[in-house]
């Protein structure tokens, strides 16, 4: 397995993939500022990790700044940054697409950069979800099959037809706007990029492609703690699933990466030099 960079990857401390992710949720706003977490055994739990582990991710974030231990048995979520608003906005709105796999974060770097930024995000779950269970359901299939020719020839390209349209209106509107789905036949085809870029480009914005980079490990971690119905297919063989994808697949035409893989930098940091790359062209 190979990293964006070309290196060799060891696999990860199990502590500092989970310390990532709870360290992704408070950058997000998904556990706020001043909440106390749950128990240890609690987090073990939510996590399927050792005690020790949630311990030593615990250390982790303490030493960041971002836990404080009030005492032995409560810890609670620092993040003061939190209620600071902020509105960028550009001459041109941008349509910032981001893309990865199940787990890779790109939800969380959505949310991050909509923070930044005060941008409104379009997840593509979040906004068809309940529709595309209900279709599914109709169809006499699973709500949950996200693996079938129906799902994928018949429902899919309806998910992202949606999704186009509500970041369209927003242009049309004159706001930047984050949209976060997994973009892996889009983002693998040439033709869709082209003509998806030519379309925002003619509506007088600026589109972004952001591609996510992540692990398997890592991945596995969260995919594990969200525990959703659709990633029961892939969590069956998991080993089987990551057969099945490219990790080291990355978007056709110009975009970002980011590397959220436990031992690179954190996603905020990441996403605020993201930002500036997205404006680059503003100081021009």
């Amino acid at each position: 397995m190979t990293s964006p960079h070309g290196r060799t990857e060891r696999p990860e401390a199990r502590h500092q993939q989970v310390a990532r992710n709870i360290r992704n949720e408070i950058e997000a706003g998904r556990l706020a500022h001043g909440t106390a977490l749950p128990s240890t055994r609690k987090l073990a739990e939510e996590w399927d990790v050792s005690v020790f582990t949630i311990s030593e991710a615990m250390k982790v974030l303490a030493g960041e700044g971002l836990v404080i231990n009030e005492s032995r048995s409560k810890r609670v979520v620092n993040a003061p940054d939190q209620l600071r608003r902020s509105e960028v906005r550009p001459q041109r709105p941008r349509v910032v697409l981001v893309g990865g796999y199940a787990g890779s974060g790109k939800t969380e770097l959505g949310r991050i950069l909509a923070r930044e930024t005060g941008w409104p995000m379009l997840d593509k779950d979040t906004l068809t979800r309940p529709v595309v269970e209900a279709a599914l359901e109709t169809l006499g299939l699973s709500p949950h099959d996200r693996e079938s020719q129906t799902y994928l020839n018949t429902i899919r390209p309806r998910e992202y037809e949606a999704l186009q349209d509500a970041a369209s209106e927003n242009v049309q509107c004159g706001n930047s706007v984050i949209v976060t789905a997994p973009f892996i036949r889009e983002f693998n085809d040439p033709t869709w990029m082209a003509r998806t870029c030519a379309y925002y480009e003619s509506a007088k914005a600026v589109p972004v492609v952001v591609w996510v980079y992540c692990d398997g490990e890592t991945m596995l971690t969260y995919v594990r703690r969200r525990g959703a119905a659709r990633d029961a297919f892939k969590l069956a063989d998991w080993d089987r699933y990551l057969n099945t994808i490219n990790l080291d697949f990355r978007p056709a035409g110009q975009h970002f990466v980011v590397d959220n893989c436990a031992s690179s930098r954190p996603l905020q940091e990441q996403a605020k030099e993201l930002v500036k790359g997205i404006l680059a062209d503003e100081a021009s």
